[in-house]
């Protein structure tokens, strides 16, 4: 894969055959993907021939190899030319996103209860693989009350307040949702994981603000230094993991019918306007409903702990995802055009004085939380003017190694003893689940930001380090 340097932060694959427009990375050269073993500019490569694609196809300074599009990847349809939605373009974990709570509270005040408050978050939060929910649902009723409202259905049955939906992307549930496009297969998945974590790459940890580069936007966050922290990060568990196998499959089906050919497989399409794109963003919506109203129930649960350990509140800084496809109205070639975004472990990061913000955010931007691998920091960013890839940035630090080569690199180590040996208390519900997780299995996070804000995607807020980690 031949690339062209236009800047240190930014890589242009030019077009070719069968490509529709050229590939842009963004990356210092550190960061760039080994080709020889991650396929991930392949794939952006790929991306590029979609019907209806329009500016570039684009990665973050995190990608990574991933199904169809690389993890990292963004991309745009233009929904009155044809184009297309794909699921390969949001990714099984429909809405996996991050939401980050502020403590009344700080680090030294903390300390002496650390433990007591970490024993209490790891019996609180269910995690690991199969069922296990804060949220016991009653039936049919209540789970299509999750799939259509989301967070918001969740604070009206009094799993929260008001700020956790105003400061909630899309004030916490997706319009458009439509749980008759969900399989059975996937209600069924779904229904006992409401409210809990899963596993791999999720956590949910305890932080304490270490340092602030812009302390107005700070303060409108509502964040300073040595203040403590939670950030959660989980998504749509099985149900969200049913609908993409689901709509992968009737997509390859129905793309002959549309004339649709792609180079690979998990590319799998249809467009925007047809039965089975909407049928898609139907069912992507109902998944990202549930994904939102887990974190909030998560939320909830985090905070009856830390009331009850401290008597600190947990008060919502931000929820967003990093796995969804959007419709949003982009400036192209000078025209004002209606577009399928797809952000596939990439966040969205509104600028200052978009109208999609709440009151209080619209004078400062978006706040985007980026978290680090496990064990290093993770930051605050906020979205700027004018930024390339449809107001999109990264969304952590991106794996390097596989979750086996992870585990085998790190065999005859104790991960939990060398984490608290930093002075990090871990609740893990596995030594292989910690081992997966550790920070040399991905990218240098400090990097990626500052690849970041050198391409002009975000700029820095705040840095936060672990306090302490629940890990599946």
């Amino acid at each position: 894969m031949e690339l062209v340097e236009e800047s240190p932060y930014r890589f242009r694959i030019d077009r070719h055959d069968p490509m529709r427009v050229p590939g842009v990375v963004f990356a210092s050269r550190s960061l760039l993907p080994d080709a020889r073993a991650d396929r991930s500019l392949d794939q952006v490569a790929n991306v590029a021939t979609l019907p209806g694609i329009v500016g570039a196809s684009y990665a973050m300074p995190d990608v990574h190899l991933g199904y169809g599009f690389p993890i990292g990847g963004v991309a745009a349809t233009d929904v009155e030319a044809g184009g297309v939605v794909s699921p390969g373009g949001v990714g099984f974990d429909i809405s996996c996103g991050v939401r980050l709570l502020a403590a009344g509270l700080d680090r030294a005040e903390l300390r002496p209860r650390l433990d007591a408050l970490m024993d209490s978050l790891g019996e609180a939060t269910p995690r690991g693989m199969g069922k296990g929910a804060v949220w016991h649902l009653a039936g049919g009723t209540e789970l299509d009350g999750v799939l259509r409202g989301g967070s918001r259905y969740a604070v009206e049955r009094g799993y929260g307040v008001q700020r956790d939906l105003d400061r909630c992307e899309d004030y916490g549930a997706v319009g458009d949702a439509n749980p008759a496009q969900v399989s059975e297969r996937a209600v069924q998945r779904g229904a006992g994981q409401v409210g809990s974590l899963g596993s791999g790459n999720h956590f949910l940890e305890v932080q304490a603000v270490a340092e602030v580069y812009d302390e107005p936007v700070a303060g409108a966050f509502g964040l300073r230094v040595g203040q403590v922290c939670v950030m959660i990060h989980c998504g749509s568990r099985g149900l969200g993991h049913q609908i993409c196998t689901d709509y992968v499959h009737a997509m390859e089906k129905a793309m002959p019918g549309y004339g649709i050919q792609v180079p690979d497989r998990q590319l799998a399409c249809a467009p925007v306007s047809s039965h089975e794109g909407r049928a898609y963003l139907g069912a992507m919506a109902a998944a990202a409903n549930y994904a939102r109203a887990n974190r909030q129930l998560l939320h909830h649960a985090a905070r009856q702990v830390f009331e009850r350990v401290t008597g600190s509140d947990l008060s919502l800084v931000y929820d967003v995802s990093h796995n969804l496809a959007k419709i949003e109205t982009h400036g192209v070639d000078g025209d004002q055009r209606r577009l399928c975004v797809h952000r596939k472990g990439a966040t969205r990061a509104l600028p200052p004085g978009h109208p999609d913000l709440p009151d209080d955010l619209r004078p400062v931007g978006q706040p985007v939380l980026i978290p680090g691998s496990m064990g290093t920091d993770s930051y605050v960013l906020v979205g700027t003017p004018g930024a390339p890839a449809f107001a999109s940035t990264c969304h952590g630090a991106g794996r390097t190694q596989s979750r086996k080569q992870a585990t085998k690199a790190v065999r005859g180590h104790d991960p939990r003893r060398e984490l608290e040996a930093r002075d990090i208390a871990v609740r893990g519900k596995s030594r292989r689940g910690l081992a997966e997780e550790m920070p040399a299995a991905y990218k240098d996070i400090n990097a990626v930001i500052e690849a970041t804000e050198g391409a002009g995607l975000c700029r820095r807020v705040a840095r936060l380090v672990p306090v302490g980690v629940v890990k599946g």
